[in-house]
């Protein structure tokens, strides 16, 4: 199997093999990575698009590669699944040709057009319909902001591959339930919502995880070096659903953080929860694999990380991400931010944000020394421990209001995904939230992706507790300190 995982900054393709186990229906899944390759915005007339091209160009490097690889072994490619971030989406022509580079959520369309949108669709009633968080790049209101829908259709951007790869357009279920246009009761697009925005419901049919799109075209294949036979399988192309979906939980009663450029926190819960105080407390309700619910809140992630060093590495003060973690762990706590303040969703000048954000709220980031030959500056070190603390913080105000408004009490946190890693926010985690923090495996998403296709292809039988049992992790713990 080959998943194709592609983040905001990133993308990789990867081979997973599912070997037969003595006794059981599988083993533990393998994992090869092949292609990787970078990601990013590009501002184009002064609004940021994704070139989605550039992106399709590397997808089929990564193929070709994946191929070569598999040609090699002796082996044989079962399947292809996509996952990447939300929201965003390509508008097509009549042709089906893409008219132009998808806009990048982080791009200030929206800002003109969502009180438009509330006058004649309240808050309350999106809320009602589709349980999603506000945010002001929710994909209602960037096709709000759209001059012309007339006769165009759109695909969310993993699908917007798949019908490269397959000439079939299709909209994967995770993926659609992000977008405030989707009906959380009738798992169906809102024609309320549509009709509300004065835009033609120009998404494509629903397919869930495990479904296919359907079989690589010919002239794909013939570039790739793959098999036309090779299957295009919705996974959780919506990213935290493929990484949820391989959290290695053993029972319900868990909390999760999906901690990449976002943090994704919340539970997984058998249906919605579309009630008022739920809007309140800004909470979304988005699918998971196999119609779980993954109630969570977007709490901002290590983008304010990224970003920062981003900044120093311009001033020439860049330093490794080791050295500024023990800077920062040298600190006492200190201030902290709403890490989730739309403030900080633009790119450039984090640090200089994040600063004045503190002194805004009446605090200072202290010019205390950086562990000893750290190499870090004061201020490097004040800002990261700062970040972390804010992390943390975000993480435990959310998964405490969920669990009050879900009526579920998690025993333990998971944190998958690269912000695993960070032992330091790790265990900032565990001492905000009073829960022990499993932190693993990293390369959720991408697992996740592989052992839904693995299911489809009837090498795993069974849900979710099956799925995650096929998955290779040793976690480390962190218990709450005082």
């Amino acid at each position: 199997m080959i998943a194709v995982d592609i983040g905001a900054s990133s993308g990789r393709v990867i081979i997973g093999r599912l070997p037969a186990a003595s006794g059981q229906a599988a083993g533990t899944l393998e994992m090869e990575v092949v292609h990787r390759f970078p990601n990013g915005v590009t501002e184009i007339d002064g609004s940021l698009h994704w070139d989605a091209e550039a992106i399709f160009a590397q997808v089929q490097a990564g193929l070709e590669a994946a191929g070569a690889v598999v040609r090699e072994n002796g082996e044989r490619v079962v399947s292809i699944g996509i996952d990447t971030w939300a929201v965003d989406y390509g508008l097509l022509d009549a042709e089906g040709e893409l008219i132009a580079a998808p806009h990048a959520y982080r791009d200030a369309r929206t800002d003109a057009v969502i009180e438009r949108v509330h006058a004649t669709v309240s808050p309350e009633r999106l809320y009602a319909i589709g349980g999603m968080q506000f945010l002001p790049f929710n994909t209602v209101y960037q096709l709000a902001a759209e001059v012309d829908l007339a006769g165009k259709r759109a695909l969310m951007i993993p699908d917007l591959l798949a019908y490269w790869l397959t000439g079939v357009e299709r909209t994967e279920e995770t993926n659609a339930s992000t977008t405030a246009l989707f009906d959380a009761r009738a798992v169906a697009w809102s024609p309320e919502v549509f009709d509300a925005i004065d835009a033609p419901q120009l998404f494509a049919e629903l397919i869930a995880p495990g479904e296919s799109y359907g079989r690589l075209l010919p002239e794909v294949a013939a570039a790739t070096g793959l098999d036309p036979a090779v299957e295009v399988v919705a996974v959780g192309s919506h990213d935290t659903a493929s990484a949820v979906a391989a959290v290695p939980a053993d029972d319900e009663d868990f909390a999760y953080v999906s901690s990449g450029t976002w943090s994704l926190v919340g539970l997984e819960l058998d249906g919605p929860v579309l009630s008022q105080a739920s809007r309140a407390a800004n909470f979304t309700n988005e699918r998971g694999v196999d119609g779980t619910i993954r109630y969570l809140q977007n709490v901002g992630g290590l983008w304010l990380l990224q970003e920062s060093m981003r900044d120093w590495a311009g001033q020439g003060r860049g330093r490794e991400l080791t050295h500024l973690l023990a800077g920062a762990a040298a600190l006492p706590a200190g201030p902290v931010v709403d890490a989730n303040s739309s403030e900080f969703i633009a790119p450039g000048g984090m640090a200089g944000r994040i600063r004045a954000a503190v002194e805004a709220a009446g605090g200072s980031l202290p010019a205390a020394p950086a562990e000893p030959g750290s190499g870090v500056d004061a201020d490097q070190a004040a800002t990261v421990r700062c970040i972390m603390d804010s992390l943390a913080a975000g993480y435990a105000a959310s998964l405490r209001t969920a669990a009050e408004l879900a009526g579920k009490r998690p025993a333990v946190v998971h944190i998958v995904g690269g912000g695993s890693q960070n032992s330091l926010l790790c265990q900032l985690t565990a001492n905000a939230t009073g829960l022990p923090v499993i932190a693993g495996p990293v390369e959720a998403t991408a697992q996740g992706n592989l052992l839904v296709q693995a299911r489809a292809a009837g090498l795993i039988e069974g849900g979710l507790t099956q799925l995650r049992a096929a998955i290779a992790v040793d976690p480390v713990r962190y218990e709450p300190q005082q």
